[in-house]
């Protein structure tokens, strides 16, 4: 008995520890690697950002809507809290052929400045300009909401021009600030 004892604890002690190789196999990677790589090719293909062109006056010729009647102009002044100020002609309180502006407030509805600009499209369709002169207290979503009602109503005349302290005067006088 002692013998087949030990016989087995020999035939345990050979036993060898075998050595499984790993082996990856990088196919179903690679396939994804060019599935996605197909997919995001083809999306950024497929999806084209859209660009509003904004063109701005030159840096010598600051005064370009000078040759524009005063009736022939709008000039919306954005506020803060998203409020929307207009008027029409121009403010000059320096010259007395000007009158003195009488501002109206509205919103950025359909019924708002979109109604304003299309009616006043429809009456003075040849010399008709806009000026969009936004106060220190706008946000960019303003101004980027009233260059998409320029595109929306089709106006081929605007400006995007600083608040002048005249207007800023004027706002303050009607208690629009």
């Amino acid at each position: 008995m002692a013998r087949s004892s030990s016989s087995i604890f020999k035939a345990s002690s050979r036993l060898r520890a075998r050595w499984h190789h790993f082996r990856l196999d990088m196919t179903p990677l690679v396939d994804l690697a060019f599935l996605l790589l197909t997919f995001f090719l083809l999306q950024t293909s497929i999806v084209k950002p859209h660009i509003v062109q904004l063109t701005m006056p030159e840096k010598d010729n600051q005064h370009a809507y000078g040759e524009y009647h005063f009736s022939g102009v709008i000039t919306i002044m954005l506020g803060r809290n998203h409020n929307l100020h207009y008027y029409y002609g121009l403010n000059n309180p320096f010259d007395e052929q000007v009158p003195v502006p009488e501002i109206k407030s509205t919103d950025f509805s359909a019924q708002g400045i979109r109604q304003v600009l299309l009616t006043q499209h429809e009456s003075l369709s040849s010399f008709f300009l806009i000026l969009i002169k936004p106060a220190p207290g706008a946000t960019y979503k303003d101004i980027v909401d009233i260059l998409d009602e320029m595109n929306i109503t089709a106006q081929k005349k605007y400006a995007l021009v600083h608040l002048s302290a005249a207007d800023r005067q004027l706002l303050l006088a009607n208690g629009k600030q």
